[in-house]
């Protein structure tokens, strides 16, 4: 079970920016948690089709492989504000202070330069898929029903340029901190001890918050 870090907020324009483009985060978590559970319905549906009818869902695979973008990219800026992505924090977890905000500045300007790559690829694929002249703007489809794949290839892009956004906001909180000699700084998830994972853990498994 992963427990989200704590993210400080305050009055600063950092954190508001923060707070606003967390709320479009979780927007865009809640479309990927509706494109899971419309895929399980699609699941049902098919299989039920199968049993009951002989006739599984036309087209299943393919609204599978235009809905697998939603589940996989719309949540990955959300998680990054949270601080729940799984990394490596061995040697982060043991500094302190300013060399602390410096190295994850570092790491976080690496991300964010992956990122605009990631960015700049992507789009240039959905390029290849999209043509205003052709029918449903699509120059490639899926196999069984002929779904356009441009609307899927284009969440890629959107979704790693809000990873961006996330990105920079944090890379702005880090400098600061290490700039301003912070202890907590706002608008950045905080690095949470090895026992206080364990006991968040231990009290969502045990029903203590409730």
């Amino acid at each position: 079970m992963a427990i989200h870090a704590p993210v400080l907020e305050d009055d600063s324009p950092l954190s508001r920016l923060d707070r606003g483009l967390y709320r479009l985060e979780r927007q865009l978590a809640l479309l990927a948690g509706l494109a899971v559970f419309a895929l399980m319905l699609l699941a049902v549906v098919s299989v039920g089709g199968r049993q009951v009818f002989n006739q599984p869902l036309a087209g299943y695979v393919d609204w599978i492989q235009q809905g697998m973008p939603l589940i996989a990219f719309l949540g990955i800026a959300y998680t990054q504000r949270d601080g729940g992505h799984i990394r490596m924090d061995i040697l982060v977890a043991r500094l302190s202070g300013r060399a602390l905000w410096a190295a994850e500045a570092v790491t976080t300007l690496a991300m964010l330069i992956v990122m605009a790559l990631l960015v700049w690829g992507s789009f240039a694929h959905f390029q290849r898929s999209f043509d205003w002249g052709a029918p449903l703007f699509s120059r490639d489809s899926s196999i069984d029903i002929n779904l356009p794949l441009w609307p899927a290839k284009l969440l890629a892009p959107v979704a790693f340029s809000v990873l961006c956004l996330r990105l920079a906001v944090q890379l702005w909180g880090y400098g600061r901190a290490f700039v301003l000699g912070l202890a907590a700084p706002v608008a950045v998830p905080l690095v949470v001890s090895v026992a206080d994972q364990a006991a968040a853990e231990a009290g969502h498994v045990s029903g203590a918050d409730d």
